[in-house]
């Protein structure tokens, strides 16, 4: 069912400090920015590496205000790591079947995503206390 690991999301106050740091520090490649309103959050994906199962990143993850869930995420924590986000082929065939076992979904229906994907997250007190996010990228499907 999970294909790959997607990305590992971490929370951060300044997008931009944040991604100078993973290009000059790691040598990461900037590959996405967008604002996600639904979400609350701008975000910044960098790529780690790619092969024939899909691209592996870190997203950065910028509050737009406090009362958002990342902004809520770094006041309670600090800055560090949000989630991590699974790749999947069939998103509702992965939520069907991880309801099916029992894990609350936080999302019973795929949202919009980065670059395009459809997301669903995965109660973290169901999951070792791990938010959990499956990701189906546009090329999943294929």
């Amino acid at each position: 069912m999970l294909t790959r690991i997607d990305h590992v999301g971490i929370a951060c106050r300044n997008l931009a400090e944040k991604i100078a740091f993973y290009e000059s520090v790691f040598g990461l490649r900037l590959v996405s920015t967008e604002i996600n309103e639904q979400q609350g959050v701008r975000e910044a994906m960098l790529q780690v590496s790619a092969s024939a199962a899909g691209m592996s990143c870190v997203q950065l993850l910028e509050p737009l205000g406090p009362d958002t869930p990342v902004g809520k995420f770094l006041a309670r924590r600090g800055e560090g790591i949000h989630h991590v986000g699974y790749g999947v082929t069939d998103i509702a065939a992965a939520l069907a079947s991880i309801g099916a076992g029992g894990v609350r979904l936080l999302d019973t229906r795929p949202r919009h995503g980065s670059m395009g994907a459809s997301v669903a997250f995965l109660h973290p007190k169901d999951a070792g206390g791990v938010l959990i996010e499956l990701v189906q990228t546009p090329s999943d499907g294929d």
